[in-house]
C-alpha cells in the first residue's frame, strides 16, 4: 500500500495525478475516511486531473452526481452516507454505473461493500490530529 502525506491543499493536484496514473487501468475508486477527512476534496482534485468541466459537489442527498469531462465522458460521484439499506442502491441501478466503464468515485463505500466488485481501488484518508496533515493510502 502506498502512502502520501498531504500537508496542504496545494499538494492535492499532484496527489490526484499520482493516484490516477498509478491506477490508469482502473475506473472504480472507493474513498474511505472519517467525516471531514477530505474525501470530497480529494475527489474534486481527481476530477480536475481528469479534466471534468462541471462543478464537483458531494451528492449527499442525490446519492449520485454525473459530471462530464472536456472530451464528453461521464464521471460518476457517489455519496452513500445516507444509505440505510443496500436495496436503496439497488433501486438507483448501481450496476449500470459501476459496470459502465466510466470513472466512479464512491464516498462511504463501507455501507454497500457487499455490492462492490473486486476491482475497486480503495483510498483511505486519515487526519493526523497533531499536525493536521492528511495521510492518503492507496
Amino acid at each position: 500500500m502506498n502512502k502520501i502525506i498531504c500537508k496542504s491543499l496545494e499538494e492535492l493536484p499532484q496527489i490526484a495525478n499520482t493516484i490516477v496514473e498509478a491506477h490508469a487501468d482502473k475506473r472504480l475508486f472507493a474513498f474511505k475516511g472519517s467525516m471531514g477527512a477530505g474525501k470530497t476534496t480529494l475527489i474534486k482534485a481527481v476530477c480536475a486531473d481528469l479534466k471534468v468541466k462541471d462543478t464537483v459537489n458531494s451528492p449527499t442527498f442525490s446519492i449520485v452526481n454525473e459530471y462530464f469531462t472536456e472530451s464528453g465522458n461521464s464521471v460518476f460521484h457517489f455519496d452513500f452516507y445516507r444509505i440505510k439499506k443496500v436495496e436503496e442502491v439497488m433501486d438507483i441501478g448501481y450496476e449500470d454505473y459501476l459496470y459502465s466503464g466510466n470513472y466512479c468515485f464512491m464516498e462511504w463505500p463501507e455501507l454497500i461493500e457487499e455490492l462492490l466488485p473486486e476491482n475497486v481501488v480503495y483510498i483511505h484518508i486519515e487526519e493526523d490530529l497533531e499536525t493536521g496533515n492528511r495521510i492518503v493510502s492507496y
